[in-house]
């Protein structure tokens, strides 16, 4: 704590707008405005950028003016949040959207909030699209998300913590549960570890889940939405929400290997409608894998498991292919990530004829150049719609990433390589574990009873128990 924290305000009126001065030199949006409040000096102190000024004169000046009680009227309470003699406390007050009123002869300064509001309007979240349901989202104001919560949640056991984290940036981050639903060890583990970041600025969830998470596998082992009910269907499992001031997403932890390819149509369609959608989601992520690798395996080394008319067939488009088929599918690939990239980065309007007219052209430029054959293009073509197909960009991003070692395999050893590098994923699956929950389960902890919202979603009516504690020791289940 530095000296000026330690500060408290006394009786002079003079000394209390010097130290306040020496806090925000050279900023010249923060004033000081004279008041005549009562037959004393007084001042009204505001950082000009971030409050509403219409809302201070109707609130605060007028309602000051008329009134003889000070801080109190009748006819109209002023906003007044608190009062407070901390220096430490004035200045946070005021970098987050409050005025303060100080006054002479009296060591107490009045705190309003009168924040300006200038955040965009609920919607859906462009990545996390959906056909039925609610069609609102998280946005960049951590109580509007926090309201979007509990307005689903009418539980009082719906708890809410705030942590301040980033030396310089100060910002605030909410933890939020449902206190009897919850693991406790859980709970205090994440706040352990959120108290123990040391960081100068926090601008995104994503900045947390890297001190807070000890995961080095290329599987992400928090989820993160912008979805409101898609978070709250998470609380109600007994997980816990990270949220940040001025970023539309949220972290989920624990999660599971599962979660990350549910989507609410899932539940909001027939249960045997949800549970295709949920198999092709399951059968995409094998595809995108194993695809290349599976092509490559076959042409380089097991072309006789094939029928002689297909083998005939993709010869012919190898013939004037001068190198093997690795490089085809490392550089059709690498050539797919960038036309992706490139279409996120550009304008809207522009992005999606880029796309399309830029996968067309040099798809067919490729083949007739006859660097790549027309079966190569097939195959990247169909992984990359199958990695496109995982409602949370997080996994698609590593699923993507996956197929690069597996093609390195079955370029190296065929169908063998492919087999060794599936059971030693298999293995790390389910040996990671999400905050002490293992990832992999229920398969890897061999729970049967909770299989029935993983490869397939049964009925609505058999979700009679919640998901097993999040910490493997506890085996009781808590009923809805």
């Amino acid at each position: 704590m530095t000296k000026n924290d330690s500060l408290i305000l006394t009786t002079n009126l003079e000394e209390n707008l010097l130290h306040l001065r020496e806090r925000f030199v050279h900023s010249e949006d923060f004033i000081m405005e004279y008041l005549h409040l009562q037959n004393e000096d007084a001042y009204l102190v505001y950082i000009e950028t971030i409050i509403d000024k219409q809302l201070v004169q109707e609130k605060i000046l007028q309602p000051l003016k008329e009134n003889r009680n000070r801080y109190t009227n009748e006819k109209q309470p002023l906003p007044l949040v608190k009062e407070t003699n901390s220096i430490k406390e004035i200045t946070k007050s005021l970098l987050e959207g409050s005025c303060v009123v100080l006054s002479s002869d009296t060591d107490l300064a009045a705190i309003f909030e009168v924040p300006i509001s200038n955040g965009r309007k609920v919607k859906e979240p462009e990545t996390e699209g959906i056909i039925r349901g609610p069609h609102d989202g998280f946005v960049e104001s951590l109580a509007t998300n926090i309201s979007l919560i509990r307005k689903r949640i009418h539980n009082p056991n719906l708890k809410v913590k705030y942590f301040s984290i980033g030396n310089d940036s100060q910002t605030k981050v909410g933890l939020i549960y449902l206190d009897h639903i919850a693991n406790k060890k859980t709970v205090a583990l994440l706040e352990q570890k959120l108290t123990e970041i040391n960081v100068d600025f926090i601008l995104a969830p994503g900045y947390i889940e890297e001190f807070v998470s000890d995961n080095s596998s290329i599987f992400p082992t928090m989820l993160s939405t912008e979805r409101a009910d898609r978070t709250v269907a998470n609380l109600m499992d007994g997980r816990i929400a990270i949220m940040t001031e001025s970023s539309p997403g949220a972290l989920i932890a624990p999660t599971t290997f599962f979660t990350f390819y549910q989507s609410p149509d899932d539940y909001n369609s027939r249960w045997y409608f949800g549970s295709f959608i949920r198999f092709l989601r399951i059968l995409g992520f094998l595809i995108s894998i194993a695809l290349p690798a599976m092509y490559i395996a076959i042409v380089s080394f097991h072309f006789e498991i094939l029928p002689i008319e297909i083998v005939f067939s993709i010869k012919s488009s190898l013939e004037n292919v001068p190198y093997p088929p690795l490089i085809e599918a490392l550089g059709m690939q690498i050539t797919l990530e960038i036309l992706r990239e490139a279409s996120i980065r550009l304008p809207s309007r522009i992005a999606q004829t880029i796309g399309v007219v830029g996968g067309l052209v040099i798809g067919t430029a490729v083949v007739e150049a006859n660097l790549v054959s027309n079966t190569m293009i097939i195959v990247v073509a169909i992984t990359a719609i199958s990695s496109f197909i995982v409602p949370i960009t997080e996994m698609g991003s590593s699923i993507r990433l996956l197929g690069f070692p597996f093609m390195l395999m079955a370029a190296m050893f065929g169908l063998i390589g492919m087999s060794f590098f599936f059971m030693f994923l298999l293995i790390h699956l389910c040996k990671l574990e999400s905050f002490g929950t293992p990832y992999f389960a229920p398969f890897s902890t061999l729970r049967w009873s909770e299989v029935k919202d993983t490869l397939i979603r049964v009925p609505l009516p058999f979700f009679k128990k919640r998901p097993s504690d999040t910490m493997p020791k506890k085996k009781a289940k808590k009923v809805y």
